[in-house]
């Protein structure tokens, strides 16, 4: 089996090496009781075996394929060590993945005319074909002083203005350094630079980008910085407030509210979101659009130019969850986020299973779900949920669109001793879209998933 392994990389210049190299001379300097009573001590490993399924047929459109469809098993090894023992405490954390190629044929792998041509599963071949197989090492060297902890090295970033994708058979990654701290009583401070991305059908580490830089071919950055505040003001209530930047790019800022309210029959919970987004650097000049430094959009000449606000209310009685949202975006570009055309992810109440986001310049959504949770019928693990949205008044060059999602999702967790850490989800989509060069799709997954506690 031909495996290809991605190196270590971090900021600052790509001395990963070096990190590691300095990290393990230090780690030798230290007596080997305080790994044991720490770094070894508190370690552990998981191992997650994940089987999937991803059908994606095309329902409008010429270009080849008009089906996608893929079938992988996946190996997802994660261990995290304790810290050494001291005022100051050192670990390092490994994790190591494989993607093994079940079925997938040359005909329903990916569009020949895309810039982007990996699969939605798996990696392209020089002929063309989905890989046999594909895999990857990600370590992270930290270090933690009181409750704070700097982690340098991979990150799988769950954040609102940077979050990985985690729906195919293997997750994004990131490659750079995050500190954060919680000194402060309620309160949680992150900072940080990311400089490299490792997407979900890929081994190899690139640069960072935007919708509309030109694809893989397009203008890219190695610099996103984050800061951010998680201030729990009380045991209901969640404030946030984060700033993401991408040299050259854009500039984000982010409001956030969570809260939850006990109702005399069953639970409110109120989520906000506010999101404001301009250029930076090239972006900020015609030039440097020119260039490629670009943004999709309507009539913007390619400069990032978008606020947008959403609120998603979902009342929680009994088994039953009823959730009512609606997103409102503002201004002439298209909503801004990492992404270099193969599989990104966003914080939007809008960002559903077929990908569409419903981010597009101008485009007002309102959001409907339902779920149940088939304990109280007397088969606990069992849970569904069904999502509407509707798009509409998206800015195009033909007028105003529109397009709607639906999914329907089943989970069930076994429940049986022997058969503990064993899940299976089945997943159904719908889109039509009347926006042009976006596909009208059905689209099925399954995920068949088995996750054990190594020690």
């Amino acid at each position: 089996m031909n495996i290809t392994t991605t190196r270590f990389a971090a900021s600052a210049g790509h001395r990963s090496p070096l990190s590691l190299i300095g990290f393990a001379a230090l780690s030798c300097a230290l007596p080997l009781s305080a790994f044991a009573a720490g770094f070894v001590e508190d370690s552990k490993a998981t191992l997650e075996l994940r089987n999937y399924y991803f059908n994606q047929d095309y329902r409008s459109g010429s270009a080849a394929p008009s089906k996608q469809e893929e079938w992988g098993q996946g190996f997802i090894l994660n261990y995290t060590s304790g810290f050494t023992q001291g005022p100051v405490g050192f670990g390092l954390d490994a994790l190591g993945m494989l993607g093994i190629r079940l079925d997938s044929g040359k005909g329903t792998h990916y569009n020949p005319n895309s810039t982007n041509q990996a699969g939605l599963v798996f990696p392209t071949d020089s002929d063309g074909r989905a890989v046999s197989d594909f895999s990857s090492l990600g370590l992270t060297a930290k270090v933690r002083y009181a409750k704070t902890e700097a982690r340098l090295g991979t990150l799988r970033p769950r954040m609102p203005i940077l979050t990985l994708n985690d729906g195919r058979l293997l997750p994004e990654t990131f490659e750079g350094m995050q500190v954060t701290s919680q000194d402060f009583d309620n309160i949680t401070l992150t900072a940080g630079k990311v400089e490299k991305v490792k997407s979900r059908t890929s081994s190899n580490n690139e640069n960072l980008a935007i919708s509309g830089a030109g694809g893989a071919a397009g203008k890219r950055s190695n610099k996103f910085y984050f800061a951010g505040i998680d201030y729990k003001l009380n045991p209901n209530l969640l404030l946030q407030y984060y700033y993401g930047g991408l040299e050259n790019f854009y500039q984000q800022h982010f409001l956030g509210m969570v809260h939850n309210l006990a109702l005399p029959v069953g639970n409110l919970k109120s989520d906000l979101r506010f999101f404001d987004s301009g250029p930076d650097g090239r972006n900020a000049s015609q030039a440097g659009r020119q260039e490629g430094y670009r943004s999709s959009g309507y009539h913007n000449d390619g400069k990032v130019d978008n606020r947008a606000l959403a609120g998603m209310f979902t009342y929680t009685v009994g088994p039953h969850s009823i959730g009512l949202g609606y997103q409102a975006l503002s201004g002439s570009s298209d909503f801004p986020f990492v992404n270099q055309g193969d599989g990104s992810a966003t914080y939007l109440i809008t960002d559903r299973q077929t990908g569409a986001r419903f981010q597009r310049a101008g485009e007002d959504t309102w959001v409907a779900q339902y779920g149940f949770n088939f304990t109280a019928v007397g088969i606990p693990g069992l849970t569904t949920q069904v999502t509407y949205q509707r798009g509409d008044h998206v800015k195009t060059d033909s007028g105003d669109q529109h397009e709607w999602e639906r999914d329907i999702h089943f989970n069930y967790a076994f429940q049986q001793p022997m058969l503990k850490g064993l899940s299976v989800s089945l997943r159904n989509a719908t889109l039509r879209s009347t926006v042009p060069n976006q596909r009208d799709i059905d689209e099925n997954r399954v995920y068949l998933t088995y996750t054990r506690d190594l020690f």
